[in-house]
């Protein structure tokens, strides 16, 4: 696991290349529904490492492109549907899609329909949940959940971890915090922006401490989708365009890849297994008609002049400001 000061660092050179850019996924419970808490509630989670040591941080970063369609092809009746596919900006290549839709908000007209296509970021991370007012039905046995969380939540995470007052790592198993999931609403939909850190450090318990032993951490990428292989890029190409046109989609041609969820792939053979990369990179749930509602993924900014959805919190000082205080602070 990374020191803050490392995940400090790279931060600001993440910032410093998007230019200061500012999810329902799965079908298990293992993944924390906050979104099902009701108006002034809080939930209290803790935040553990990622499994795989070579992660800086303790989250994955998710990019998907949700393409609509009018309906299924050759069904009569049938409503729109909506599939999401990986962004290739996730695996660090070119993005085919992204350099079509980023020429439209050059112009006024398209503004909308490429704010539409832009690639929706949310960012996986996983921990316990300490207090929960939801009451869920069922549990996993595993205590150690996944949280899917959209940008406005994340850029309070991120915003704390570039606080030079924060002098430890929260996930610290003895000096680390806990982090409060509070949902309000603002002009009728769901807002998460007064969730917070807790001010004081909590040790993990021994029942927390025994089911880490117990379980170990999951390596956070396992729950990104599976890069697609060149195949695959061209079926989201194709499908790409076949959104933009008000196409049906065409379960026959592209379900072994990508298909909206629930849907089973279309083989040909009622015995064939689908295409790994459908397994890996199909479309999780429909998008939720509010903002964080649920964790689909939250469209970030997208390139000038179309506004971002959510603008990034304003930071105080440069990184070169920020890891001199920490340098000096624990000199003394």
């Amino acid at each position: 696991m990374a020191t803050l000061q490392e995940i400090r660092a790279k931060l600001k050179e993440q910032e410093s290349k998007s230019g200061g850019s500012n999810s329902r996924t799965g079908g298990d419970n293992a993944i924390y529904p906050f979104w099902n808490l009701k108006e002034g509630e809080q939930a209290t989670v803790r935040f553990l490492p990622d499994g795989d040591k070579e992660n800086t941080f303790f989250w994955k970063e998710r990019l998907m492109i949700k393409l609509p369609f009018a309906g299924i092809k050759g069904e009569t009746d049938s409503r729109p549907v909506q599939v999401q596919v990986p962004c290739m900006e996730m695996y660090g290549e070119s993005c085919n899609i992204l350099s079509k839709v980023r020429g439209w908000f050059k112009d006024p007209k398209l503004e909308d329909l490429g704010r539409k296509y832009w690639k929706k970021r949310s960012y996986i991370f996983q921990g316990f949940v300490k207090d929960d007012p939801i009451g869920e039905e069922s549990t996993p046995e595993n205590p150690i959940r996944r949280f899917i969380i959209g940008p406005q939540i994340f850029q309070i995470i991120k915003g704390a971890l570039m606080d030079p007052d924060m002098e430890d790592l929260p996930t610290d198993s003895t000096s680390g915090v806990d982090f409060r999931i509070i949902k309000t609403s603002k002009g009728g939909y769901a807002d998460y922006g007064t969730s917070n850190w807790a001010r004081r450090d909590r040790p993990l318990s021994d029942e927390e401490m025994s089911a880490i032993n117990t379980h170990g951490l999951f390596n956070l990428s396992d729950f990104l989708p599976k890069k697609p292989d060149e195949t695959a890029q061209k079926v989201m190409h194709e499908m790409f365009e076949a959104s933009v046109d008000g196409e049906a989609y065409d379960a026959e041609r592209w379900s072994n890849y990508f298909r909206p969820a629930g849907m089973q792939a279309r083989t040909g053979d009622p015995n064939a297994a689908p295409s790994p990369q459908a397994t890996a990179t199909s479309a999780s749930a429909p998008a939720p008609t509010t903002p964080e509602a649920a964790p689909a993924p939250v469209a970030e900014a997208a390139p000038a002049p179309a506004p971002t959805a959510e603008a990034a919190p304003a930071e105080g000082g440069n990184a070169q400001d920020i890891l001199a205080m920490i340098r000096s602070r624990q000199g003394q």
